[in-house]
Parts: structure tokens; C-alpha cells; sequence
């Protein structure tokens, strides 16, 4: 059964994590987290790397509802370049707001596969972002020791609405986000968690 679970935004803000000084101006609107039973403190590129190597195996309603986003981004304009990220575009990226010691081979470049563009990775956690006509947000990954030894795996969704329109697009999905997306993404974490060396195998990134 998933361990997934909601957490108070406390949980994100009341950490140390990098991506405070790097997007103090973002709102901290979800934060998610699944425990992986018998994790250590290493464990967070063998969680990471899991994941994306089961992002083929994604459910079905994400792939739907993700699918219908995209659609509909594409009709209306909202994933236009110019709305995002690139050269000139509505949001200035984050990339450029990196301090020296956090910038990296990675940061800047865009994810296989996803929306989003690299920030940073470090040993405990690691950021993307991505922007269009209704935001620009962060996901933010982290790993975090639990009371029984065990870490979990959490992600926090810093968002800056893109005005009225933007705050109205957040509210109409949220209970998407809520009811489906996350529940379903944690479960799929749950079963990249479980299946990693198989995954890993596969995928010839086995890693120990």
C-alpha cells in the first residue's frame, strides 16, 4: 500500500534547503512525500534515477490528464515559447539566480522527456523549473530522514501565478492535483521504490 501522503508546507519551509535563496519569491503551494522503507542517506540518486527509469510505466489517468494538458497548451497558446523560459521569453530563469557553487553541467538544460529545465542536484536534493502563459514553478525534490530510520522521498510545488489568470488556472486544478495526481504519483514512486534494481538494471544505470 502507498505511503504517500500530503504534509503541511511547514515540512518545506522550516528545512534548510537551497531553493529558499533561489526562489524566496515563489509560493510553497503542495508538498508530497512517500516513505521508502529500508532507505538510507545515499539513497536519493538510486530513488531519483528509479523514478525516471519507471517513467515509462507512468498511470494511466496522469498520462491522460497530462496528455489533455499539453492539448489544451497547445491550442490556446500557453506553452508558446515566449510564455516561458526561452531567450526573451514572459520569466526571467532561475538558472540565472544561481549562486556559483550550486551551478552545474545540468543546470539550464531541459529534461528528456518533461517540460521542465534542470536547476541543481545535490546529495539531499534537486530542483527543476518550468514556465508558461499561467506560471512559473519549481519542483523540488528532497530526502529526508524519518523518526524510525527510514527516509522519504518529499516534493514541494513553489509556484508565481501569471496574474489573475494564473491564480484562477492553479484554483481549477487543484483538485486534480489533490484527488489524482499526486495519490497516483506516489504510488508510482511506491513501485519505483520497490522494483529499483530491476528498473536500474534495465535501464544500465544500476547504481550501489
Amino acid at each position: 500500500m502507498s505511503q504517500g501522503r500530503g504534509l503541511p508546507i511547514t515540512e518545506h519551509t522550516g528545512r534548510p534547503w537551497r531553493i529558499h535563496e533561489i526562489a524566496a519569491d515563489f509560493q510553497v503551494l503542495d508538498v508530497w512525500a512517500f516513505r521508502a522503507p529500508g532507505s538510507g542517506p545515499e539513497d536519493f540518486p538510486v530513488m531519483m534515477a528509479a523514478i525516471q527509469a519507471a517513467e515509462e510505466h507512468e498511470p494511466l489517468v496522469v498520462r491522460f490528464l497530462f496528455a489533455v494538458r499539453w492539448k489544451l497548451g497547445a491550442l490556446l497558446g500557453w506553452d508558446d515559447p515566449q510564455e516561458g523560459l526561452a531567450a526573451g521569453g514572459r520569466v526571467t530563469p532561475l538558472c540565472e539566480r544561481l549562486p556559483d557553487d550550486l551551478r552545474q553541467p545540468i543546470s539550464g538544460t531541459s529534461m528528456p522527456g518533461m517540460p521542465f529545465t534542470y536547476l541543481y542536484t545535490l546529495p539531499d536534493e534537486r530542483a527543476m523549473e518550468l514556465a508558461n502563459k499561467t506560471v512559473h514553478g519549481v519542483a523540488h525534490h528532497s530526502w529526508v530522514a524519518t523518526e524510525n530510520g527510514d527516509y522519504e522521498l518529499r516534493m514541494a510545488v513553489l509556484v508565481k501565478t501569471n496574474g489573475s489568470f494564473g491564480r484562477a488556472y492553479m484554483a481549477a486544478i487543484a483538485p486534480f492535483r489533490h484527488l489524482i495526481v499526486y495519490p497516483a504519483m506516489t504510488r508510482q514512486w511506491e513501485r519505483a521504490w520497490r522494483d529499483r534494481h530491476e528498473l536500474l538494471s534495465q535501464s544500465g544505470t544500476e547504481q550501489t
